[in-house]
Formats: C-alpha cells, structure tokens, sequence
C-alpha cells in the first residue's frame, strides 16, 4: 500500500503523518500483497475458464469485457483428477457414443458431464455433449491461458467400474465411494496434462487457483484439509512447471476480506462485492494499462445498454443512442474482433421506435 492510499490519508492528523509502524498497529485486516505475473493478458489472448463454479465468476467478467473465453467444456467440474481428464480427452478428439450415456429417471446423463448437458431423449444429449467437445477442442488450439480453479479433494468413484466421476447425478449413494485424494494422487495427473497442452500451445500460460466456496457438507475440518490438499497441489505444480503460476482467490476471501460481510446468505459462497474485490485484483496483476482503460470503456457501453430511460422518445435519450453507436463504431476500427452486436443491436432497437 503506497503513501497516498485512502487509508493512508486518513491517518493525517495536524498535517503530520503518522509512522509506518503507527499506520500498521491500527491496520485491521491482512492484505494479501500484489502479485507480479511475468505476462500480462490482453484481449488478443484466449482465455479457457475450467473448474468449479468460481471459474464461472471469471469467465463471466472476462466475455463481459469482450475477450475470447471459454468456460467449462463438461460443465462445472470441481475435482482436479476430472479437469486433468477432461484435458486429455480434448487433446485425443474423442466424441461420445451411445455406450458413454445411460438413462436414470427418464434422463440421459453421462458420469463425465454435468447436468446441464443430460437430455431426456438420448441423441440429443449426445448432440449437446459433443457440440461442447468439438467447440472445446477447436478453441484449445487456440488458448493462450488456462485459468484452472480446483474446488475440492473430494470425489466419488463408481462402484462398479472403478472410476472417478465428474457428476453423481444424484444417483443412490450406496453406487459410489468417497475419497479424500491426496496431493501426490493428484500432481502428476495435472502436470501431465498441462505439459501435453504446453507441446500443442508452446506459450501457453496456466493461472491456477483454489476456489475459496466452502464445502461445508464435508463439514469444516473436513472441508480445510480438503482445501488444505488443493493449495499443496497447485504449490507443487507451480515449483514444477515454470509456466504454472498460482492466483490467490482463496487467500483474497478467507484471508484478506475475512468476514461474513462477504459472504453469501448461505455463508458458503463469495458474494458480488467479494468477487468484485477479487477481479479488482485480478485486474491489476494481469492487465497493463491500455487494456484496463479499453476495459473501463467495454463496461460504460455495457452500462449504456442496460440503461432503461423513462422518456425513450425524447431528443436527448435518441442523442444518448446515437453517441453510444459512434462510441462502438469508433472502438471496432482500433479492435476489430471485439464483437459488440449485442450492444449495438440494443441501441439501434431503440433507435426504431420515433
């Protein structure tokens, strides 16, 4: 924190600032320090988003701003040992069959996708199943950055089979075991398939990060070893693989921020001002200057067309449209591939209706 911080300013007492160590006896939160990356993200980079539900959040902030991100090709997926699998299969081009599926309470399901993907008529839901593997596969050979959040250590493996699955789907519980996996059970799996991604995309870059949602069903001793697990995990790839670097969204929440405030009603997951603190974060440590300026002007156009005025017919809101179309046009000319349609349909939509 430099001299000229709110907090700082704060602190002035008489036109005297206090001391350091002063400033320090009455801070009231830990503040996990800036971390500097040795490569910074512009929106010429494509962003894959894989994991838990946190992986999610940033995902949505970053297509938000308009970079080109993916997120979750099997849908969420919480257990490292899957996202290691889910890697390999997209590198081997692999597409589901019929023998990959099976039908629980009318439903088509797969033990390797989430239910989003499931389909009560079978062919469908091999259709959507192999339409976010074939986006997926496409995209990776394009991927600048994997963002990986690992959720838990905890898994579920089928009885039958002997597998790890990526979703229970609510299935009997007799049909699974549980298993804490252990650090070492999960490393290698990892650092394997992000060095056959690495071969693919030799400037590939790995972010990873443990998501800081609580899984307090485990229980609360339960859910820190868990945790506990993960942060060894991502610690062990990064002193292995000097492309792997680690970003502290656990530490941000359980750490810095440190209160219920933060939290959710359910306690268990980050709320808006949490994870707003967190991309502010993420913000600084990997975007220079011209893109968190380019990012400031995405969010007011993005601001512009969520605005519902009260008078839309009136000479000074169809001003306000026409400025906002000059703004896209302007910044489609410096950035070609940011894609604002959306937006400029907004505006031209109520461009039509004097």
């Amino acid at each position: 924190m430099n001299d000229q911080s709110p907090i700082f300013k704060f602190l002035e007492f008489d036109g005297h600032l206090r001391t350091k160590q002063r400033y320090m006896a009455n801070q009231f939160r830990t503040e996990v320090p800036p971390i500097s990356y040795p490569f910074q993200l512009t929106h010429q980079h494509a962003v894959l988003c894989y994991g838990s539900c946190f992986a999610e959040h940033m995902a949505g902030r970053l297509q938000e701003r308009k970079f080109k991100t993916q997120l979750n090709p099997f849908g969420i997926t919480y257990h490292p040992l899957q996202i290691a699998t889910g890697i390999s299969k997209l590198l081997s081009s692999r597409t589901m069959v019929g023998t990959d599926v099976f039908q629980h309470n009318g439903i088509w399901q797969s033990f390797a996708f989430h239910s989003q993907f499931s389909h009560p008529d079978k062919e469908q839901a091999l259709r959507q199943m192999n339409h976010s593997l074939q986006e997926s596969t496409h995209f990776l050979q394009q991927v600048d950055l994997l963002i990986v959040t690992l959720g838990t250590a905890y898994g579920f493996i089928e009885q039958e089979r002997g597998r790890l699955v990526n979703n229970c789907h609510k299935l009997p519980a007799k049909l699974f075991k549980r298993k804490r996996f252990q650090p070492e059970e999960m490393i290698q799996p990892l650092a394997k398939a992000f060095q056959a991604l690495r071969e693919q995309r030799p400037k590939l870059r790995v972010l990873l990060t443990v998501s800081p949602v609580r899984h307090i069903k485990d229980g609360m001793v339960e859910n820190q070893r868990s945790k506990a697990a993960l942060l060894l995990t991502a610690a062990d790839l990064e002193k292995r693989l000097d492309f792997v670097h680690y970003f502290p969204a656990y530490e941000l929440v359980i750490d810095d921020l440190r209160d219920y405030r933060f939290f959710a009603t359910d306690m268990v997951h980050p709320n808006q001002l949490a994870v707003d603190y967190i991309w502010s974060y993420f913000q600084h440590s990997l975007f220079d200057q011209p893109t968190q300026q380019l990012n400031a002007k995405i969010e007011k156009i993005k601001q512009a067309s969520e605005h519902r005025p009260f008078h839309p017919n009136t000479e000074g809101h169809q001003a306000f449209l026409q400025k906002q179309i000059a703004k896209i046009q302007h910044l489609q000319k410096q950035y070609p591939d940011l894609d604002f349609s959306k937006e400029q349909q907004i505006f031209e939509n109520h461009l039509s209706i004097i």
